[in-house]
Formats: structure tokens, C-alpha cells, sequence
């Protein structure tokens, strides 16, 4: 008796990851997937960029965060195809880098370089994320 292929050659699921890796093999998402690792590399660097003095805390979290936004965005490059499901954390990753500040203890009015910059990379990261969760959602012209 034969076995039953797997759910990975699964016909429909075959289909989608074709869509989606073609999806990310246009030019203006490897543009954005740079963009993308640029943004989570600049996150993670950004406390010892600004001197993050005295915001140990907001440090490790933005080193943390970035860090993973940073291999989410390779993940998006290498196999979208594979890894379009998590794009929704993206935004979320964003979100948090923006209210981190108030929400981790020990950040004050008296920081706002440090405000700003998790406001405007945090507002970076949801755009560029927002922007990987419709790489697939958008209609692909019918060229097979």
C-alpha cells in the first residue's frame, strides 16, 4: 500500500508558496527587505549610537527587539514563500519599540532623544512591517 504524499506537496499549498515567492521576487520588496534589516540593525545599535546613559533596560530591550526584527526580515528575504505567516509580528515588534519607553521603568521626560528615536525607528518598523504583511496579499498580474 502507498503512503499518502505529505501536506507539503499538497497542490493548493504548493500554489501559495509559489505566489508568495513570486510576490517577493520583485524588485521593490528587495528593496524593502533591506530596508527592513537596515531598520532592525539600526534598533539594535541605536542605544550605543545615542548613549542610552543610565537606560540599561531600554537598551537590552531595543538591542533584543531589533535583533529579532532583524531575523524576522531575513526571513522574509530568503523564503517568504515559507515565512509569510509571521509578517503580522513586524508591526508588532514596531509598536512595542514605540511605547517601550514609558512602558519600561526608569525612562523620564528628561530622555527625549531617547524618546524620539524609538518613536520615529518603531514607526519605521510598523510601516516597513505593514508593508511585508500585503507583499502577498496583493493581486499578481496573470503571468505564468
Amino acid at each position: 500500500m502507498a503512503s499518502a504524499p505529505g501536506i507539503e506537496q499538497h497542490p493548493d499549498l504548493v500554489e501559495l508558496r509559489d505566489k508568495y515567492d513570486r510576490a517577493a521576487a520583485r524588485p521593490v520588496v528587495h528593496v524593502l527587505d533591506g530596508l527592513t534589516v537596515l531598520a532592525g540593525l539600526y534598533l539594535a545599535i541605536s542605544p550605543w549610537v545615542l548613549g542610552f546613559n543610565g537606560l540599561t533596560s531600554l537598551a537590552v530591550s531595543n538591542l533584543i527587539v531589533g535583533l529579532a526584527y532583524c531575523a524576522t526580515a531575513m526571513g522574509f528575504a530568503a523564503a517568504f514563500g515559507r515565512t509569510h505567516g509571521i509578517a503580522w509580528t513586524a508591526p508588532i515588534m514596531g509598536v512595542w519599540v514605540i511605547v517601550s519607553p514609558w512602558v519600561i521603568r526608569g525612562v523620564d521626560a528628561s530622555t527625549t532623544t531617547t524618546m524620539i528615536n524609538n518613536i520615529v525607528v518603531g514607526a519605521v518598523c510598523v510601516l516597513l512591517g505593514l508593508a511585508a504583511m500585503s507583499v502577498g496579499a496583493r493581486r499578481m498580474t496573470a503571468r505564468r
